[in-house]
């Protein structure tokens, strides 16, 4: 999907720059035009080495990072089997975790010199969810069948009278499929990008104070929104997550969960 740039101020990037300065070069172009793939494959990139060196050589006595990562995988899985149950929750807990892990390593991406946060793009966002309301459906296939989902679809009639209410439950519950990765997606990039937006207008502010004494550096008015861009990127990938969860909760097996 092309990369649409927003005419939301932002904090450059090393991309900025460098196109700035070799705007000529169409490798430059390029990249600047798809930063925020460029910058998603960089995290890919770092969690995946990252993952790499933590299982390398596993030990009974674990390195720093074995111990980190174990840690991290713990939490989450006790996090999704608190919602999805134990039954289910240590299988979805691979999808789930990386998810969480993925956008919070997006979320925070920004707060790098040089780097930019690919979940303040609207294409980012719509790809994750798109990810996620396929494994939803593909998970309501493979847990209850063609027709145990299409039951779902009609709102499990059970009586004449949810037999009667079909053609309204039916679009409604379409809709709704279609609407839950629509609201994800734009939760977390409206927020995202509105951190990020906060962060650059204070650090513009911050210039201006100090331009009248021609400073080459400004005040760093930016600092407390970015700890508080710590935290709430840490909330809106948990956010991300537990609604995936529950949308996998709602197409799982209701007489077996």
């Amino acid at each position: 999907m092309e990369e649409a740039h927003s005419s939301t101020p932002e904090i450059a990037n090393i991309l900025t720059l460098l196109n700035e300065l070799f705007g000529e070069s169409p490798v430059v172009r390029f990249l600047h035009h798809y930063e925020n793939i460029f910058f998603s494959v960089i995290i890919i990139t770092i969690l995946a080495i990252v993952a790499r060196l933590a299982t390398k050589n596993r030990s009974l006595i674990p390195s720093k990072l074995q111990n980190f990562v174990e840690l991290c995988v713990e939490r989450l899985d006790d996090l999704i089997c608190g919602v999805l149950g134990h039954h289910y929750g240590r299988h979805y807990t691979p999808f789930l975790g990386t998810l969480f892990i993925y956008i919070l390593v997006m979320n925070i991406s920004g707060l790098v010199p040089g780097m930019k946060s690919p979940s303040s793009s609207l294409n980012t966002t719509i790809g994750l969810a798109i990810t996620v309301f396929c494994y939803v459906q593909y998970t309501g296939l493979r847990r209850l069948g063609v027709i145990g989902y299409i039951d779902h679809l009609l709102g499990r009639p059970r009586d004449i009278t949810g037999f009667l209410f079909i053609p309204l439950m039916l679009p409604l519950h379409i809709m709704e499929e279609l609407i839950k990765p629509l609201s994800l997606s734009l939760r977390l990039f409206g927020n995202i990008l509105g951190e990020d937006a906060l962060i650059a207008a204070f650090v513009s502010l911050g210039i201006l104070t100090l331009s009248f004494i021609g400073s080459p550096v400004g005040l760093p008015l930016q600092t407390p929104f970015m700890l508080l861009a710590i935290i709430t990127g840490t909330i809106q990938a948990l956010v991300f997550t537990m609604l995936s969860s529950i949308y996998i909760l709602f197409m799982l097996p209701h007489e077996e969960h």
